[in-house]
């Protein structure tokens, strides 16, 4: 099997050096160059022609960005950035993602070289799932994710929430819609949310794979396209229809019922499915204190976190919307759905914001 070839571009030597003994030490993985900045790197990319591009974010002569908009523009190909978890670098990535970049992995603020050793699985990873990934177009409009897998034990949602025996749900007009994502996710949540009108009849919960330090400026930056009012979620905030709420990269949200009203719980049990957010854990709560009120939605995204939840959903009656494969940068937990049997319907991402809204219109 032919490995993924690979360019760093980094202007930092010892990161290029880093990033080289960490892809040298795969099997599947080969460097085949790395660039200092990305004037060299755009004469690397003809010579060499990479499958996949380690871009750092912040580069002298030309930002990581500004040469992503270019490249996606000329020459589109699976590209994963590396950044800095800070307010700033947040942004910045979250642009780059805008702009067509797969993923994106953190770098550590201090002793970048053991740091970037700790993360290997994680960037390993990731380049691999950007090598077999559909490469968005750059958007347009746009022009004018550290997601630490925990490498322990692989925990279920049993490890945060137990296991719902029979419960009595009430159909009600108050729903709720749970959306899942991961890779690809941060992009495809912004295309579902800007085709909802702001006076659906629905409150949002969305469990996105995203270090702590974006979920904040992602919920802005979606709040400034939407005509929805889309924040980071808090605890014990009341859910509104209309209203979106995001969980926080380092905390789980769970969805518990107050009377007549639904809240934001944030809960810091361990790492479910190897990730906190988890999907599972916010739509085993859904399941367990809104049932048939629900509605499950799953984007593109890399693993199986949330398959479980959609089939607990579907077993208490709430239809489950899952992206197609054609649409999907990584099609890994949308198609585990799939695979499950526990999909009602799986539709373009184009398709689904309207789908949803013919759901909670039906009541």
């Amino acid at each position: 099997m032919a490995k993924i070839r690979v360019l760093i571009v980094d202007d930092s030597a010892l990161v290029r050096q880093v990033l080289t003994q960490i892809f040298a030490a795969t099997r599947d993985i080969e460097v085949v160059g790395s660039a200092s900045d990305p004037f060299v790197a755009r004469e690397k990319i003809k010579q060499l022609n990479p499958d996949v591009l380690t871009l750092d974010v912040e580069m002298p002569r030309m930002d990581g960005v500004t040469f992503l908009g270019n490249l996606m523009r000329l020459r589109p190909m699976p590209v994963v950035m590396v950044s800095t978890l800070t307010e700033q670098g947040a942004d910045v990535t979250l642009r780059a993602l805008e702009y067509g970049a797969v993923d994106f992995v953190a770098k550590p603020k201090i002793d970048v070289a053991e740091g970037l050793k700790d993360y290997a699985e994680e960037i390993t990873g990731k380049v691999r799932v950007a090598a077999g990934s559909r490469v968005r177009a750059i958007d347009k409009r746009a022009a004018a994710p550290k997601v630490v897998n925990d490498v322990s034990a692989k925990l279920s949602a049993d490890a945060v929430l137990s296991p719902s025996s029979a419960r009595r749900h009430f159909r009600t007009t108050d729903r709720i819609i749970g959306i899942g994502s991961s890779t690809g996710g941060t992009e495809a949540i912004k295309d579902v949310l800007a085709a909802l009108p702001m006076d659906i009849q629905a409150g949002i919960v969305i469990s996105q794979h995203i270090p702590a330090a974006f979920s904040g400026p992602f919920a802005k930056r979606v709040d400034s396209i939407t005509a929805l009012s889309v924040c980071e979620a808090r605890d014990g905030q009341q859910i509104m229809p209309g209203h979106v709420y995001i969980a926080p990269g380092d905390r789980h949200l769970v969805v518990e019922r107050d009377g007549a009203r639904y809240v934001c719980r944030l809960n810091d049990g361990p790492p479910v499915n190897r990730h906190k957010p988890s999907v599972d854990v916010m739509l085993r709560s859904l399941a367990q204190n809104a049932g048939p009120n629900s509605i499950g939605v799953m984007l593109t995204g890399m693993g199986d976190d949330g398959a479980a939840g959609m089939g607990e959903l579907k077993q208490v009656g709430a239809p489950v919307v899952v992206q197609d494969e054609k649409t999907s940068v990584v099609w890994g937990m949308p198609g585990e759905v799939v695979k499950r049997g526990f999909a009602d319907e799986v539709l373009p991402l184009g398709k689904i914001a309207n789908r949803l809204r013919e759901l909670v219109s039906k009541g």
